[in-house]
């Protein structure tokens, strides 16, 4: 894209959920920090498919796929970690690299671990929060716009329907309890690409080609929000 392009100086914060590291350092991870509204654990380690491949594996590997397509189109990516520390980022950390970025947007990509037969993706927007160093009301708003763009180009590009176990269908919940969105000052959304505890989500989630396709509607939900 040229310099009149409206991508043209944007930059997009993609975050890979947890850390493959995070399960050899549990000391590290529960420690509680400040999510303004409450105290939760620096991090977690994400969920697995009951064949053993863990969340981390699946965020960092999508991540990196929609950093390219990003990328291609112009847009300057910044990632909260490559798996290159031994363990997090904490939350309140992954929230501070998206709000010193001063990033257009920024995507927490990760998986769901709920029961069989739960499947479906779901896009996560921040809840109207303000307390200690959290106050969403500025970005709840462009949030929405963001998510809601994701999640209509996610399923395009998937052929995935909207989670069956919550959001009624739309795809969409709001929540309140999370660090990442509510310290982020900058537009920010979580996806949740399927199940990972479901064995039909799981076939698809352990798939390059579908993570591929999960990268494209990603990207493509947010060079829309930006006006590309």
């Amino acid at each position: 894209p040229g310099a009149t392009s409206p991508l043209a100086g944007k930059t997009v914060v993609v975050d890979p959920g947890h850390n493959t590291g995070n399960f050899d350092h549990s000391r590290e991870i529960n420690q509680q920090v400040d999510i303004g509204t409450a105290r939760k654990e620096c991090d977690t380690t994400g969920t697995t498919t009951r064949a053993g491949y863990k969340e981390a594996e699946f965020t960092l590997d999508v991540s990196r796929r929609l950093r390219t397509i990003l990328e291609g189109r112009g847009l300057k990516v910044v990632f909260t970690h490559e798996a290159d520390r031994a363990w997090g980022p904490c939350i309140t950390e992954r929230a501070r690299i998206g709000n010193e970025a001063n990033a257009d947007a920024v995507v927490s990509v990760h998986a769901d671990g709920v029961s069989e037969g739960s499947r479906g993706y779901h896009v996560i927007l921040p809840a109207k929060v303000k307390g200690g160093a959290a106050d969403t009301a500025a970005i709840v708003g462009p949030s929405r716009a963001l998510g809601e763009r994701i999640a209509a180009n996610f399923a395009r590009a998937t052929g995935s329907g909207p989670a069956n176990y919550l959001g009624g269908g739309t795809g969409l919940v709001v929540r309140d309890d999370l660090g990442g969105l509510n310290l982020s000052t900058r537009p920010k959304v979580f996806v949740e690409c399927g199940n990972m505890r479901d064995s039909k989500d799981a076939a698809l989630l352990t798939s390059p080609q579908w993570r591929q396709k999960a990268a494209q509607g990603i990207a493509d939900g947010i060079v829309g929000f930006l006006g590309g």
